[in-house]
């Protein structure tokens, strides 16, 4: 009877693709999360005075640390590419019988790259966040048009001017590239494509809700019972 019973377990190993993903979460569309990551007691609360470079020290530096997965050096078993369409690949045609991962490096987010300003602009009151939609097998965002990050005051009242933002890479884009994701087997230096945004405008001595969606034909923003689904929301005070 034991011996049946491990043949049948056999039987069921062998039919299972190891390339795919023994659990996969019934998520149809991707949270997003932000960097750096610091929580309150209701969510995502930053808060630091820009004359007190200890109040904002720690954030740069969890950007730095977040950031070191996309140096060229971390980056160099996968490719440039450069096609704005989905990347579909029907064999495994990279090293290691692996599917091919397009490069992302720390010097596409530009001014929020910390190559040209190290400190991020906190130290200046114009800081940089950076945006990253959670990994969902095969999941893509968008048939044709790149997603993109969209970002305002979550209460935006008449009388405050709306909040201003730089997008790195431009436009605020996750390149159609970089989809679908083919599981960590499959695509073992696989890297999440990232946005930056500087926020421009920021009152200073005030606590504000802002919100950063991701606009996308297959990514929605208002799942009641998952504040992360396809947007984040965070709180952020800079005092000088």
């Amino acid at each position: 009877m034991t011996g049946l019973f491990a043949l049948c377990i056999y039987s069921l190993m062998c039919t299972l693709d190891p390339y795919t993903p023994d659990y996969q979460d019934q998520l149809k569309s991707p949270g997003v999360t932000l960097r750096p990551d610091v929580y309150g007691e209701k969510g995502l609360d930053i808060s630091y005075n820009v004359s007190d470079n200890r109040t904002w020290t720690d954030l740069v530096h969890t950007l730095h640390d977040f950031l070191a997965g996309y140096s060229p050096a971390a980056q160099e078993d996968n490719i440039n590419c450069t096609s704005e369409t989905v990347f579909t690949q029907e064999s495994f045609g990279a090293p290691n019988h692996t599917k091919f991962s397009c490069k992302f490096t720390t010097d596409m987010l530009q001014n929020c790259s910390g190559l040209v300003d190290p400190n991020f602009g906190f130290e200046e009151g114009k800081p940089c966040f950076i945006i990253k939609m959670n990994r969902i097998v095969r999941f893509l965002p968008s048939n044709k048009t790149a997603p993109r990050v969209d970002c305002a005051f979550l209460d935006q009242h008449k009388d405050v001017q709306p909040l201003q933002v730089e997008y790195y890479p431009p436009n605020g884009t996750f390149s159609l590239h970089y989809f679908p994701y083919y599981g960590k087997k499959a695509q073992p230096h696989y890297s999440n494509p990232l946005v930056a945004v500087k926020l421009l405008n920021v009152p200073r001595n005030t606590e504000v809700d802002i919100v950063c969606k991701i606009l996308a034909e297959h990514v929605t923003y208002d799942n009641t019972h998952d504040p992360f689904e396809g947007k984040v929301e965070f709180k952020l005070k800079i005092q000088k």
